[in-house]
């Protein structure tokens, strides 16, 4: 419930129009993510999340649920973010836990309006899931 809480906070300090959290089930979970500029954060949460605003970054929200229960899940998770001219950026996920919740944040570079294919691997024990999703990010 709580990563729900990040995903609402980080939401008010964003333009509703310019991003919206996503939803992909996969496996046995239920797998949020949410991919946006850095200055729509507020000053606060960025220093509270160590998270750089830079015009220039993009920030990535990931957070892992059990579909069945919905208990956050503690993953091992690594990622890619791929041009479209093929260029690859590995991205490095810091995990937050706040009480119950459990998030990784990443950051990545981008110029205006660049557009990625992420593949993130979610691997937790036996299970490995690949999340795959297009954003494209501008620069205001």
């Amino acid at each position: 419930m709580r990563h729900i809480i990040l995903m609402i906070v980080l939401g008010l300090s964003l333009s509703m129009t310019a991003v919206a959290e996503q939803k992909k089930q996969l496996g046995n979970w239920d797998v949020h993510y949410i991919a946006f500029p850095a200055p729509l954060l507020t000053p606060e949460i960025a220093t509270q999340y160590k998270l750089q605003r830079s015009k220039y970054n993009a920030v990535i929200n990931i957070s892992v649920l059990d579909k069945n229960t919905q208990q956050a899940q503690k993953v091992a998770i690594s990622g890619i973010a791929k041009d479209l001219q093929g260029r690859q950026q590995a991205l490095q996920f810091s995990e937050v836990t706040e009480g119950d919740a459990v998030y990784y944040l990443a950051q990545l570079p981008f110029r205006h309006e660049q557009r990625f294919s992420f593949t993130i691997s979610i691997v937790s024990g036996n299970q490995s899931q690949q999340l795959t999703f297009d954003q494209t990010f501008y620069v205001d």
